[in-house]
């Protein structure tokens, strides 16, 4: 696999920070679109093993939901479907999240059902040699095939039980079908040697957000 910092990345907007989405985060409007914040967690505390301890995925939604559109929801506020995917209803937002080492992501959608799922950039020769076969493909996937199947699975009503017989169509830049009505997956970078995926029902515009956890301040990066 190769390095992660060598892949094509989605286009990149170098943007001002704002408190909300750089003025853009208000959830007034009938604006189909995916708010997606990456964290980066510096100070995670560690367990006896010395392996770092994830923050709760509620938790990480409920401070994305207060970070980007100012919404003071508890975790009580969260819902979650026959097929596991999270929602704020009182808000009318889909939410998917995941967390990898010192990131984590939280996609809100103002629209379609959507998923995100986070992988770095390691080797898993027996994983990805299996991936590749289940994709249908001579040779192993890659972590960033991983990220998106991941995302997918979060985001629609296919479950590692029922994958085989997906394709992800080859990379390019921003949204691309599958072949599972009428997803779609994209993926970029979330940061050094760390992939991050989205999957949604229909393509929508997505606003890619970053921060550090314990700021307030939100980076608008991408369009």
């Amino acid at each position: 696999m190769g390095a992660l910092m060598g892949l094509v990345l989605d286009p990149v907007l170098r943007g001002g920070r704002d408190s909300r989405v750089g003025g853009g985060g208000s959830l007034a409007g009938d604006e189909a679109v995916i708010d997606c914040l990456v964290t980066h967690h510096p100070r995670l505390p560690r367990d006896r093993m010395g392996h770092r301890l994830s923050r709760s995925g509620r938790s990480l939604i409920v401070e994305a939901a207060r970070a980007v559109y100012g919404l003071d929801v508890t975790a009580r506020d969260l819902a979650r479907d026959p097929h596991k995917r999270w929602s704020v209803p009182a808000h009318g937002l889909h939410v998917s999240v995941a967390h990898c080492d010192t990131y984590s992501a939280v996609a809100l959608s103002r629209g379609p059902k959507v998923g995100v799922d986070l992988q770095d950039e390691r080797d898993r020769p027996y994983a990805m040699r299996w991936l590749g076969e289940l994709l249908g493909r001579t040779e192993p996937a890659g972590i960033r095939d991983f990220a998106e199947c991941e995302a997918l699975i979060k985001a629609s009503h296919v479950t590692k039980e029922t994958f085989a017989g997906v394709r992800l169509p080859a990379w390019r830049p921003g949204w691309r079908p599958t072949n599972v009505p009428s997803y779609h997956v994209r993926s970029a970078t979330a940061g050094p040697a760390m992939h991050l995926a989205l999957a949604a029902e229909e393509p929508v515009p997505v606003r890619f957000l970053r921060r550090t956890d314990g700021t307030d301040a939100l980076t608008l990066e991408a369009a």
